[in-house]
Formats: C-alpha cells, structure tokens, sequence
C-alpha cells in the first residue's frame, strides 16, 4: 500500500463571499417539462444570475383538472429551491395551471415557503408584456384543447384586452407540445394572427416558441409575446438587468414598467 500523506488543517478559514452569484432566480417547472430549463439557460443564466430549478408532480392529459392538482405542490416545490436563503424571483413555469389556479393563489403558495418573494406565473408576464408593447387588442395562439383554452381566453379579457382572435391546436400532452418545431410556429403564428391584432400572444411553457420570436414577429409584422420569453424578461428585470436582448424579440429591448 503506498503512503498516504498527513492531512493538513489550515489555520484560518477562508472569506466567504454574500453569496457565489449576485441575484438568484427559482423556478419551479413541471415535473414532464422539457423546455423552460433550456430557455431560462439561453435567456437568464448569467455569471451574475443563477437560476435554480425544483420539479412539482404532474400528469397528463393537461385539462383543467390536473392542472389545478399541482397546487398544493407549489409550497414543497418553493421551499426545495435553495432552503433556508433568500431569492429574488421566483417563477412557477406554468401558463395553464396559473390560470386556472389563480395567480394571488401561487403567490400565497409559494410565499408560504419563501415569504416576501416576488411571484412571477406566464400569463401575469403574458399580461405585462403585452402592456409594456402597448397593445389593447391582441391573438392568442396555444396549444391547449377548445376546453384548456377557455380559460386562457377569461383570463386575458379579464385583464382588459380585446381578444380579436383565438386559435388552438387541441393537444393535451405537454410532452407533445415540446415537439412541435419552432419553425412551424412561425407558420402557425401567421395562420392565428388577426389583422386586428396589436400583437400576438403564444401560450404554453412546453413550446418552443421563445426560439422561434424573432421569426414570428417578422411573419406578422407586429410584436409576439411567449410565455417563457415574458417569464425570463420580467425575471432579468427583477434582478435589475435592463440590457436588450433583441435576438428573443421587440419585448426583450423594453423596461419592465408599472
């Protein structure tokens, strides 16, 4: 057997640094997603902002039902995403369920495990988004069932948009959804467009729609809000990082506003 050194003890610890990265972002994704880790990797991830993911239980068909099982998850779910230590955003990864759950209701989950945090859901992005573009009479375009859809459809008008069109395409697996390429969004986003349409809103965390913005707003001519594209935008804008990030769409150069 060789020999083995004697192991050293230093004297003195080493400083500690407040924390290894500046800002911290949770996220709290579906347990069969396959695309908002990648997209906050692209849009979010920096050396000054960490993301950090934690996975909640969910089960396909995506109808109104399971969507709205995920709740009582979202407080296990918060409390996983680095225990004990603050954050400065969190964002449940989910356009459907937040609807249909409420968002006050996801804030009251989450900030039962990290008290005080703010809450960011996809349609309360979505909503933001489309307000910072300026626009009062939208499309909406998503991947959901005519019955997942509805609530969508509520919600957005609820919030003051005239809602000139609504296209769905009656698919209700998650997993599927991811494999729709971003290049047939583009041509879907042009077939689901109104004429009247300030812009375009494309639901659903699955999609890959923030890889195909830049795309779709060259096909319609107007300005297209995503979920995961308005999620990672008002997540930057949280951590203080207001710099243009025109590659992911006019609403990546914007301010967060009011």
């Amino acid at each position: 057997m060789k020999h083995l050194p004697e192991i050293r003890l230093t004297p003195t610890r080493p400083a500690l640094e407040a924390r290894p990265l500046e800002k911290r972002i949770g996220l709290i994704v579906l347990a069969t997603d396959h695309t908002t880790e990648p997209d906050f990797r692209r849009m979010v991830a920096s050396n000054r902002i960490g993301v950090y993911v934690a996975r909640i239980p969910y089960a396909n068909p995506t109808t109104p039902e399971n969507l709205r099982k995920m709740q009582p998850s979202l407080m296990a779910g918060a409390a996983l995403i680095l225990p004990d230590e603050p954050l400065d955003a969190i964002c449940y990864s989910c356009t459907s369920a937040s609807v249909v759950i409420g968002d006050a209701e996801i804030e009251a989950a989450v900030q039962a495990a990290k008290p005080s945090v703010p809450v960011v859901t996809p349609p309360m992005a979505g909503v933001r988004g489309l307000k910072a573009l300026g626009a009062g009479t939208i499309s909406i375009l998503t991947p959901y069932t005519v019955e997942t859809s509805r609530p969508m459809a509520a919600y957005f008008a609820a919030h003051g948009f005239e809602i000139a069109s609504f296209t769905c395409l009656g698919l209700n697996d998650d997993r599927e959804m991811a494999r729709i390429a971003p290049a047939t969004l583009v041509d879907l986003a042009r077939e689901a467009t109104d004429a009247q349409a300030d812009a375009l809103f494309v639901s659903c965390t699955a999609l890959r729609a923030a890889l195909a913005v830049v795309g779709m707003e060259e096909a319609i001519g107007r300005p297209v809000v995503t979920s995961n594209q308005a999620t990672a935008w008002n997540c930057l804008r949280l951590c203080g990082d207001d710099e243009p990030r025109a590659e992911f769409g006019r609403l990546m150069t914007l301010p967060l506003g009011q």
